[in-house]
């Protein structure tokens, strides 16, 4: 009973972890991407309306991470703050990067005019920030770790309802399925791009560790007090007696 509650209770702090890093990162890619839109270019890229919807369905998505597969280590948990503000700030740069990148598409090269403009960068914003759930729940390639099915129903669900309302103009400016596809390819491009410089940022933030995980399900061994072997996915030690002393 105790070694499964301090199983759950790694998982729990992966998973805060994950959220953490997602968190901060979402908020300052669409801090910056605004802000500097407003002051540079002089121009509002979401209306009030589309800032709500963009809230609303990010948190419906986020919410199911809390049920997300994780590999949980052998060792206590200690939060690292250097590292969790570091990633998510490169995460968080990439991504205006990539939302000014299509603002210039839309807006000087294929000249849609703001309204649309708006809608197209409404669906950017929303795309891309689900895809950057994925980028933060993995220290490894976001494909390394499986998500929980909950998880891709969730995101699924909230982009499908976040496209449709940019197709159809609820609330704002049709966009057509041809854009809205557009957007889409550009946005899975630039996770991919983005999956690459998070890896290249964890090299660089925290090269020492390559630390041991025991994935879902995996029993670990450890040697106990007393001669005898607790299987585990941590770091207690049972005695001859068959009770538990964890280490803090």
């Amino acid at each position: 009973m105790i070694i499964e509650a301090i199983k759950q209770s790694r998982k729990i702090f992966q998973r805060m972890n994950s959220y953490a890093i997602y968190r901060i990162a979402e908020t300052l890619r669409v801090l910056l991407f605004m802000t500097l839109a407003i002051l540079v270019f002089n121009f509002y890229p979401l209306t009030a309306i589309m800032i709500v919807m963009l809230a609303l369905l990010n948190d419906g998505a986020i919410l199911s991470i809390a049920y997300d597969n994780v590999h949980y280590r052998n060792e206590p948990e200690a939060w690292n703050m250097r590292l969790v503000l570091g990633i998510a700030t490169v995460l968080g740069v990439v991504g205006p990067i990539a939302a000014f990148g299509l603002f210039y598409l839309g807006d000087r090269v294929f000249d849609l005019g703001h309204p649309r403009v708006q809608t197209l960068m409404y669906l950017m914003l929303s795309v891309a920030g689900h895809l950057t759930i994925f980028l933060t729940r993995t220290r490894g390639p976001f494909w390394s770790i499986r998500p929980a099915r909950i998880l891709l129903i969730a995101v699924l669900g909230t982009q499908t309802l976040a496209t449709l309302i940019a197709v159809y103009g609820l609330f704002m400016t049709p966009l057509g399925w041809k854009w809205a596809a557009f957007v889409w390819g550009y946005a899975l491009v630039w996770a991919l791009l983005s999956d690459r410089v998070k890896l290249l940022a964890y090299r660089i933030l925290d090269p020492v560790k390559t630390r041991r995980t025991s994935p879902k399900g995996t029993r670990s061994s450890v040697r106990c007090e007393g001669g005898g072997d607790a299987r585990a996915g941590t770091n207690g030690r049972e005695s001859s007696h068959g009770r538990e002393a964890v280490r803090p």
